[in-house]
Parts: C-alpha cells; sequence; structure tokens
C-alpha cells in the first residue's frame, strides 16, 4: 500500500470513528456502530473475524442539582450512577478515618479533601482495585447514606483530563451520587449539619457490546496479538484514546492482506478500556483462560498518533529475539522510539498472564500521563492527530509482525 493511500485510509478512519459515530462509549449504539465498522472493514480485507457479544449499561445523564440553604449549587451526574430525589442533613467527610467513624447513614455525605484525591476504583475492578479504594466503598455501601456529593480536582493518571472529575464512576454501586469542583465543595461546607436536597435524573440503560477478533495465518498455538480498545468515554471523540489505536489496527489489517504465515496474527478491538467494568478484557482473558501460553508477543496500542513529539514503544518481560526485532524495525523509523513503561494499559493484561509485551504510544502521552488535560475531554479529537504518525507505526508494526513471523 502506498504511503498517500495508507495516509488517506487512515484520515477516512479516523474521520469515521471521532465524527460520523457520535459517541463510542460501551452499550451505546455509537459503540455497536463501531465494532461494526471495525468487523466490516477487515472482513473485506480477507480477514476472518469473530464477534464476541456480552451485556453491558449505557446511561443517560438527565443532569443534577443540589440546594443548600436556598442557594443552588452546580454539580454533575456521576457516570452510571442511580438517579435520586433526596433531602437530608449533610455530613462532611474529608478522610477514610472520618468516614469510618462519622454516622452517615440516611444522611447526604459530602466527600472532599483527602478522601476525594483520586479516583475510587470500581468495586468490580480486577486489574487494579487498592485495598484503600475497597474500604471506602465498603463502608458506603454498608452504612447507605442517601446520596453522596463529591468535591474533587484533577486526577488525570485515573480519570483522564477532566476537571472536575467524578470520585465514582461505578455501574455496579448503587449508592446516588453527584461530583463538583473542589471550589464549590468549599462553599457547601459551611452547610454540613443543615437539610441539603439532591436531585438527580440519571438513568442506567440495558444494552449491548462485542469483542471483535480478527485473524490471519496459520498454527492457533503460536500466536502475535495486536490489541486496540475501541470504546471511548462519554462526551469525548477519543481521537487518541483511542480511535487512533484503532486506526492503526485496520492499516494494519491492509498492510498484512496477503498473510498467510504460520504464526497467527490475531487483532483484537477490545471493548472496555474506559468503562467500569472493562467488560471486554474480562471477557477476552476467560476465553483465553489456559491458552495465554500460545501468546508469543501482545502489542497493544493506546494514546498514539499525539502531533507533537515521537511515537513510542516501551517493552514488558520480551524475550531477548523479540527485543531485538523491535529495536531493529525502531531503528528503521525517525519517528519510533523507546519510551517509559506505564501500566494503564491493555497489556497489563497480558502481562499479568505471563505474555511478553510491547505498549506503542506517543512520547506526549506517556510523559504527560499524570499531568495531562486532554483524554476523556472533548478536547481529545482529530485535530491533535498528526497521520503521518499512525501509519508510521502501521508500517513498523507490520515489519515487526513479518519479522518474528519468520523466526
Amino acid at each position: 500500500m502506498e504511503r498517500n493511500e495508507l495516509h488517506g485510509s487512515c484520515r477516512h478512519y479516523l474521520e469515521v470513528l471521532c465524527e460520523t459515530i457520535p459517541e463510542r462509549s460501551v452499550g451505546s449504539s455509537g459503540n455497536r456502530k463501531a465494532t461494526e465498522f471495525f468487523r466490516n472493514e477487515v472482513s473485506s480485507l480477507g480477514w476472518n473475524t469473530e464477534v464476541t457479544e456480552f451485556d453491558a449499561v449505557d446511561w443517560d445523564d438527565g443532569g443534577a442539582s443540589l440546594r443548600a440553604g436556598g442557594s443552588e449549587f452546580q454539580v454533575r451526574v456521576s457516570p452510571y450512577s442511580l438517579g435520586c430525589d433526596a433531602s437530608a442533613e449533610l455530613v462532611s467527610v474529608s478522610s477514610p478515618a472520618e468516614l469510618a467513624s462519622k454516622e452517615i447513614r440516611n444522611r447526604i455525605v459530602l466527600l472532599h479533601g483527602d478522601i476525594a484525591g483520586e479516583q475510587l476504583m470500581p468495586k468490580n475492578f480486577v486489574f487494579y482495585n487498592p485495598e484503600e479504594h475497597r474500604r471506602i466503598i465498603s463502608l458506603l455501601e454498608s452504612e447507605e447514606p442517601r446520596a453522596i456529593v463529591a468535591a474533587t480536582g484533577r486526577n488525570p493518571s485515573l480519570a483522564g483530563g477532566v476537571y472536575p472529575f467524578p470520585l465514582i464512576e461505578d455501574g455496579d454501586f448503587d449508592v446516588p451520587s453527584v461530583y463538583m469542583t473542589e471550589e464549590e465543595g468549599q462553599k457547601l461546607l459551611p452547610f454540613a449539619g443543615s437539610q441539603v436536597t439532591v436531585r438527580s435524573s440519571s438513568r442506567r440503560i440495558p444494552g449491548k457490546g462485542c469483542n471483535v477478533i480478527a485473524r490471519r495465518g496459520g498454527d492457533r498455538t503460536r500466536r502475535i496479538v495486536l490489541t486496540a480498545h475501541i470504546d471511548a468515554k462519554k462526551g469525548t471523540p477519543g481521537a487518541i484514546d483511542n480511535a487512533t489505536g484503532v486506526t492503526a489496527l485496520l492499516l494494519l489489517a491492509g498492510l498484512l492482506g496477503e498473510y498467510d504465515g504460520g504464526t497467527m496474527v490475531e487483532m483484537v478491538a477490545l471493548n472496555g478500556e474506559d468503562y467500569f467494568s472493562v467488560p471486554g478484557q474480562m471477557q477476552y482473558v476467560d476465553l483465553n483462560r489456559g491458552r495465554f501460553s500460545d501468546i508469543i508477543l501482545n502489542i497493544n496500542i493506546d494514546g498514539m498518533g499525539y502531533r507533537e513529539g515521537d511515537s513510542a514503544f516501551s517493552f514488558y518481560g520480551l524475550p531477548e529475539y523479540v527485543h531485538q526485532a523491535a529495536v531493529d524495525v525502531m531503528n528503521d523509523f525517525d519517528g519510533i522510539v523507546e519510551g517509559r513503561a506505564w501500566p494503564q494499559g491493555d497489556h497489563g493484561l497480558f502481562i499479568q498472564n505471563g505474555c511478553p509485551a510491547i505498549a506503542v504510544s506517543s512520547m506526549w502521552f506517556t510523559d504527560n500521563i499524570d499531568t495531562q488535560d486532554i483524554t476523556h475531554t472533548p478536547r481529545d479529537n482529530m485535530e491533535i492527530v498528526d497521520c503521518s504518525k499512525v501509519t508510521e507505526v502501521a508500517e513498523a508494526l507490520s515489519m515487526l509482525v513479518l519479522r518474528l513471523s519468520r523466526t
């Protein structure tokens, strides 16, 4: 495929995923359109496809309000929260110790300060879930407050670039919750001990989602698995998180359209990395239980194609021959360098199951993962993408796959 043709295909794929399809959150109609688009494209390029469906929850925001002492406060609905119409005494809690000691049953709880410093992991999120998070969630569930109000700041490493961030984003957690800025929380704090009213029209909607798996080549007992998550948060086009990763897989499907090697190449549009229960990832783990030893390498693409800086490959437990092949390929491309390790992507599930992995991203993304203010926001759009970086990565991965398939 010529470079100009690659560039045109890259732009087309990104336009479909970021602009034609309005959103790609799991369970939504847009998400189903995105997975159908991916399947149709790779099938047209001669790949065998498998679609594995799962239940998912879509969510309608509906808006929220909070009144205290005759004043109205600005609040947002916590994603996937249940709705409520609650009037009760406001209790202020700033630490896990305070949460354990204060009476919060049938009250409205304002979480602020240290306890609201970072996004709480969903209760059923298995890949990363600190004990402190589990304890906070357990206390909130067991004491059954009427509603939760969280005053939060920024938390890019867990919540992306949004401000304020939702402290709780969990469709398996049934205490209604809203959130507000730290500044608004300081204004609400003097009303602790007073009656406040929280109304939320949040609504959960039963839905479906799926992974799409595309395969070429022979022996399933020796696989190179390339992954990119196809879902995105609500309210964002999800350009580098992660339309560029999906686009790279589609370009790679074209570049390897004649591949018939003995090593199986498996490309997976995983569905759920930006969703509270990671259903696609959990399903993929279940489908491959006892078979991860077949995978000689996972290559996961996420956060790639940012317009500034180089593309970055980071390495996790590579055998020497795989590491050398990857370095040799990188040396053939001026815009690809070795980047620092980062644990927040889908490569983590392969590493935890004993597979060597390469994470493909951009230096900007990995260098600013704890400070950036773009991902999960409307600013993550096509304007920040350089298609030449996406096509360069696709070409490099094509070379690497072919080199490893001959080893």
